[in-house]
């Protein structure tokens, strides 16, 4: 089992209503951060790695939302870079709100 910290423009993330953050937005958003790859080992239109420096870290688009699971604090600030470009924020498993 493991913790999810979302990217979301939802109220709650889980919430089965409200804004969304499209396929299209979030590809045209990757298109331009380098940090950001298609995740070889998982191919699908979904699935990406954030790369920074050695390590990389899988985050995936579903249901309108970027998810990680487990993120360490260096995931938790580039989801806060993602979500400001994306007009968005960044939420835990239980509702709390990141900021930075």
């Amino acid at each position: 089992m493991g913790y999810d910290v979302h990217v979301t423009r939802k109220e709650l993330w889980c919430d089965e209503d409200g804004p969304e953050i499209s396929l299209e937005e979030w590809k045209d958003y990757v298109a331009k951060d380098p940090d950001i790859e298609p995740d070889a080992e998982n191919p699908s239109h979904e699935n990406y790695v954030l790369k920074i420096g050695p390590d990389q870290w899988p985050m995936w688009w579903t249901a309108g939302e970027i998810c990680a699971k487990n993120p360490d604090e260096v995931v938790v600030e580039k989801f806060l870079v993602i979500a400001r470009a994306l007009g968005a924020k960044v939420q835990g498993d239980d509702g709390e709100t990141y900021e930075g």
